[in-house]
């Protein structure tokens, strides 16, 4: 009966052990899966308000500088000097 006794606290121990072995793996999927819920929320939440991305504004703003570069050619302006007021 000991034997008995002993050979399922072996098997309980390696059960213990291969889960000890698994977690990383475990928790990396886990924090994977968290991390994609968030952001897909995030993307949610800021289409209901109407935010722009980070990605959107920095376009826009190269539009922009490139616009007013075009224009200060237009008007004959050197390109390092402000437009005047």
């Amino acid at each position: 009966m000991a034997e008995r006794g002993s050979g399922g606290g072996r098997l309980l121990l390696d059960t213990v052990e291969e889960l000890i072995a698994e977690l990383p793996g475990r928790v990396r999927g886990g924090r994977e899966r968290l991390s994609e819920s968030a952001l897909a929320a995030l993307r949610g939440i800021s289409d209901e308000l109407n935010l722009v991305t980070r990605d959107e504004l920095d376009e826009l703003e190269l539009r922009v500088a490139q616009l007013e570069h075009r224009l200060r050619l237009l008007e004959g302006q050197p390109p390092d000097l402000p437009p005047a007021a």
